[in-house]
């Protein structure tokens, strides 16, 4: 299926991108709006929005964590002909500030699929890491038939299209398979190594430059002192990082620079350009001027 090439057609419902924003794949009966939290009294007319669906809530950074936010649910009709925009509306939580409601023209979905999709989004939001998923308990997977699993695998695709099409990178890993364990691509793999005065303790980590920024391995060192002058954001992900007790990291973590992820590693500012070095010690800003 992901061979196939798609059109997405983004509709502006109030005629600017920051506003509510309909999004439908050609050929399917996939149909998702984009919503902010304050526009949600505008859409109590539309129909698609009383139907039964998946929803997802954005936001902010919370609980002293660098990555932001998404909450994974699912909304069935209700007696009084209410659903997806019924269930967003009692969400009182102050961490979302942005919804993206997905259902189906046909209104298809019932409580069994909707179901195993909002298991299967939630599981596949936390295996990418990039979010903090805020769903507190899995939900039930239920029993799908050969059939139906194929429509909805179909259904699936459609969301991670629209979610990308809206940035919303939920899906995606940090680091593509491919390149993963044994299949990294030296030529941006990046080591960074110092000996800690204080400590005698060689500092040694590794991270690999992507599309998205710089990501730093898991099974690099991270030295426990914060210095005087680092980011506040920097520090906030030294605090929530999966680190053990020997300081070693045990996640892979995505940073916007090289000097974010260099200062991720050692507790304090410094010059990431500087500091990244392929195997053969080149400095990262070396490659970057050629």
């Amino acid at each position: 299926m992901a061979n196939f090439k798609k059109t997405i057609k983004l509709f502006l419902m109030d005629y600017e991108p920051t506003g509510r924003i309909k999004c439908s794949v050609d050929g399917t009966t996939c149909v998702a709006f984009k919503i902010n939290r304050d526009d949600l009294d505008k859409c109590k007319d539309r129909k698609e929005l009383k139907q039964t669906g998946i929803y997802f809530l954005f936001g902010g950074t919370t609980d002293n964590s660098a990555k932001e936010v998404v909450y994974i649910g699912q909304a069935n009709c209700r007696k009084n002909g209410e659903a997806l925009l019924c269930r967003l509306k009692e969400h009182k939580e102050d961490y979302w500030n942005e919804a993206v409601a997905i259902t189906t023209t046909d209104d298809s979905f019932g409580p069994t699929e909707i179901s195993y999709l909002e298991n299967y989004f939630s599981n596949l939001a936390k295996e990418a890491n990039r979010y903090i998923v805020k769903n507190g308990n899995e939900p039930m997977i239920g029993n799908i038939s050969e059939e139906k699993l194929h429509t909805l695998e179909e259904f699936v695709y459609n969301t991670n299209l629209i979610l990308g099409a809206l940035n919303y990178k939920v899906f995606v890993p940090i680091i593509e398979t491919k390149l993963k364990n044994d299949n990294l691509d030296e030529q941006n793999i990046f080591y960074l190594q110092r000996k800690n005065r204080e400590t005698g303790i060689t500092i040694q980590a590794k991270a690999q430059k992507t599309r998205d920024g710089f990501v730093v391995l898991k099974g690099s060192y991270i030295v426990k002192e914060d210095m005087k002058a680092i980011p506040e954001k920097i520090q906030q992900s030294r605090q929530t990082a999966k680190i053990d007790k020997d300081r070693i990291l045990q996640e892979d973590l995505l940073f916007n620079s090289p000097s974010y992820a260099a200062a991720f590693v050692i507790g304090g500012n410094t010059n990431g350009l500087m500091d990244w070095k392929t195997k053969d010690g080149i400095p990262l800003k070396n490659l970057l001027n050629n």
